[in-house]
């Protein structure tokens, strides 16, 4: 049982000695430090006496070397042969002076963050690539044996990535869609060309602002929770168990999402083309003087369904990318929180860089085509 330290002053020539016993350790140290330094600091030639001391870690010795001024020699202190030496090692540590670590902005530093970027840059698409070509076999196995295909995880997923979404997705693409007609109908008005602000509302909400919105908002839905759902299995070793029992994770994790997004993102880009189309004839109708059935007649007949299948073209190659940034960065993971965290927001930030980038290749490719 660990024993309080303690310490006695008893008078004698030179100043007396005071002597210790109990435990001198951090546990059963309490007051006693300041407590015996400042009973030296009355008796300045007094001695210490240790061998009565039962147990001692660096917590006591550090207590012992700064009531005894950081004397520890043999004159002025008697103790055992273990405790001397630990009150050595403690008093030379107290004493060693700090190293300042000093940051240097040299310009060789500068070249040692850009090559790190890049070498991080290099590792990331290597382990992209490796991420894919795996997914690529787990979709052969079910091509080859359609049983190992998990219709209720993915019926599941999407319901929670997709059906859930639609209210969320309906609701901004509706007020997307009347912002974009009150700019039109503000600035084509200035050229009496009022009329022209269907044609503006149709383009832009069938073929950029309906699947852009959609995936944006899924990003920050789905491409978030599928890091931590992961994520948080791949802490606690979940993902190792299934590998153990012989389950392949890409089969039972990554794929099922992606199937659910591949089916999901479609039906919410048709919804929110709708919520878009609809917020645009409310304020057509209400700023204007455009009725509902003039401006359904030129829609059909001025702007068409080409871009509709335009903005319908590019929602696989979305979900695509947004299962698999969330997926991706939810198999990173490490085994903190600290980790789970920033693999999430990287999931996020990466996802809505990927999705404007994207969606900029597919203006341009249809810019060529003239479509």
């Amino acid at each position: 049982m660990d024993s309080p330290a303690q310490f006695t002053i008893e008078p004698g020539e030179g100043g007396g000695a005071a002597v210790l016993s109990g435990d001198w350790t951090a546990i059963t140290l309490g007051d006693a430090g300041p407590r015996l330094r400042q009973a030296l600091g009355a008796a300045p030639g007094a001695t210490l006496d240790l061998t009565g001391i039962g147990r001692c870690d660096t917590a006591g010795a550090y207590a012992i070397v700064r009531a005894s001024g950081g004397r520890v020699d043999p004159e002025h202190i008697r103790a055992p042969a273990t405790i001397a030496r630990l009150l050595t090692l403690v008093s030379h540590a107290s004493r060693a002076p700090a190293v300042p670590h000093r940051r240097t902005h040299s310009f060789y530093d500068l070249l040692v963050r850009i090559g790190r970027g890049l070498a991080n840059l290099l590792s990331d698409g290597y382990e992209t690539i490796a991420f894919f070509g795996h997914l690529m076999m787990a979709v052969r196995h079910v091509i080859l044996n359609p049983r190992r295909i998990r219709w209720p995880a993915i019926f599941s997923l999407a319901e929670r990535a997709g059906l859930d979404a639609i209210p969320i997705v309906a609701v901004t693409t509706f007020f997307i869609g009347a912002v974009v007609a009150f700019i039109g109908a503000d600035e084509l008005a200035q050229f009496g060309a009022q009329v022209f602000a269907v044609e503006l509302i149709g383009i832009a909400i069938m073929r950029e602002f309906n699947i852009v919105i959609t995936a944006v908002l899924l990003a920050g839905r789905s491409a978030s929770s599928f890091a931590a759902e992961i994520g948080a299995m791949k802490m606690s070793q979940e993902i190792d168990a299934m590998q153990v029992m012989g389950v392949d994770p890409f089969e039972a994790l990554v794929l099922p999402r992606f199937l659910a997004l591949l089916l999901t993102i479609p039906l919410l880009t048709f919804v929110a083309t709708l919520a878009g189309l609809a917020g645009g004839v409310i304020v057509s109708w209400a700023v204007l003087d455009v009725s509902p059935s003039f401006f359904l007649q030129r829609l059909v007949e001025q702007v068409g369904a080409t871009h509709f299948w335009i903005g319908m073209s590019k929602s696989p190659v979305m979900a695509v990318v947004i299962a698999g940034i969330g997926c991706r960065q939810g198999m990173e993971v490490g085994g903190d929180v600290e980790s789970l965290g920033r693999r999430v927001t990287s999931a996020v930030v990466h996802s809505i860089f990927s999705i404007i980038l994207i969606d900029a290749v597919f203006a341009m490719i249809y810019m060529k085509l003239n479509v």
